[in-house]
């Protein structure tokens, strides 16, 4: 099930240029730890323990921010306290924990749910979860398919829509 993000404490960083500036520190779970490492490693192509602002908007998206060339130039230009133009795993953990923190959990499902409803029906039908089980490398049958959307079919009209899958994701029975 999607878990809520862990909640933010405050603390003084150091700004390049000397100084304090206060910033909210966001703690992750150990698995979103993991993968902000595992997207750091994989795209710190040099292996030198430090990526520059291509490699780091390539591992943003790869953990699923479209971020624009700007926004990541900023980013650098902040974490960078030695100003090389390169920042290591502690620093993009930082801004990563943050962005991750900051996300909305709704919006974050209705984009699950869209990538289901690739038709763009506002449901999810067998036809559309049997594309994605296929995707997935899962081999199920019709019948298993149509037991996963009866489970959750509130209103019974045979598909999901997206205050059902909603539901289905927050655990929720009263959506």
């Amino acid at each position: 099930m999607y878990r809520k993000s862990p909640r933010p404490t405050t603390s003084s960083a150091p700004v390049r240029g000397g100084g304090q500036r206060k910033r909210t520190k966001y703690e992750l779970t150990e698995e979103q730890r993991q993968e902000v490492r595992e997207a750091f490693e994989l795209f710190d192509t040099d292996k030198n323990g430090q990526i520059d602002a291509h490699e780091m908007k390539v591992a943003m998206r790869a953990l699923g921010f479209d971020v624009r060339k700007e926004e990541v130039l900023k980013l650098l230009e902040e974490f960078d306290r030695e100003g090389g133009g390169h920042i290591g795993l502690s620093e993009f953990s930082e801004i990563m924990s943050e962005k991750i923190c900051e996300r909305d959990p709704r919006e974050e499902m209705v984009k699950a749910f869209q990538l289901f409803d690739d038709d763009n029906t506002g449901k999810i039908s067998i036809k559309n979860l049997r594309r994605v089980a296929r995707e997935l490398g899962e081999n199920m049958t019709d019948d298993e398919l149509q037991a996963m959307i009866d489970e959750f079919d509130k209103d019974q009209d045979g598909e999901i829509n997206e205050d059902e899958f909603i539901s289905i994701m927050t655990n929720n029975e009263d959506l």
